[in-house]
């Protein structure tokens, strides 16, 4: 059984994710520990929860999601792995990260590109990458839904959508990753998002002022 602990870093508030099952096998997807002392609670957690970090993933490569990423790489010796089509994304980061307020961002390349249903596998569970662009170009949810969770990056938040307006940022292809692919997930579905609270499938279905189709 999948279980997934939620730390929130940087301040943009972002959510890391650390997802793992009963071997203790751990993934850790979107890391944005950047000050010494996030780092430090990350390996603390890690540690108190007995989990061994296999796999390091990113849904997409803005800054705020990716803050950690040669820290954790460096860390636990784990390659990086991101979305294919998020290679641009991720190579822009240095040219904007001290005006963003993080002058001290250590940059890393990607060592996998992550290809649309491809399946990423941990102990005895695995998840699945489904290709959700409008954020980013190459944005992922990583899904499994047997235990119906959804990793979903900044593509759909509780009551709210990604913003669109960055490069890359399409609104009418956000919708339709939204309603074609997130939304033919189980209504109880449960969404972890890349910033703010959990949601579901169901509840967004019916009340997101931006993608409802109910």
């Amino acid at each position: 059984m999948i279980s997934i602990k939620t730390l929130v870093f940087n301040p943009f508030a972002e959510n890391t994710f650390l997802v793992y099952d009963e071997t203790g096998d751990c993934v850790i997807i979107d890391p944005g520990c950047y000050e010494p002392e996030e780092q430090e609670h990350l390996q603390h957690v890690i540690a108190r929860e007995g989990l061994k970090p296999v796999a390091l993933l990113n849904t997409h490569c803005h800054i705020d999601h990716v803050l950690g990423n040669a820290f954790v790489k460096k860390t636990y010796n784990l390659p990086l792995q991101i979305p294919q089509g998020d290679a641009e994304t991720l190579a822009a980061v240095p040219g904007y990260a001290a005006m963003y307020g993080f002058p001290g961002y250590e940059h890393t390349g990607a060592d996998k590109l992550i290809q649309a249903n491809e399946k990423i596998t941990f102990g005895k569970s695995h998840l699945l990458a489904l290709l959700v662009p409008g954020h980013t170009k190459g944005h992922v949810a990583f899904v499994n839904t047997g235990e119906k969770i959804c990793l979903g990056g900044d593509v759909l938040f509780d009551g709210s959508i990604g913003r669109t307006d960055l490069p890359g940022g399409d609104f009418d292809t956000l919708i339709t990753s939204i309603r074609e692919q997130l939304f033919r997930l189980p209504d109880d579905t449960v969404v972890y998002c890349g910033h703010g609270p959990t949601t579901t499938i169901g509840h967004e279905k019916k009340t997101n002022p931006f993608c409802a189709v109910n």
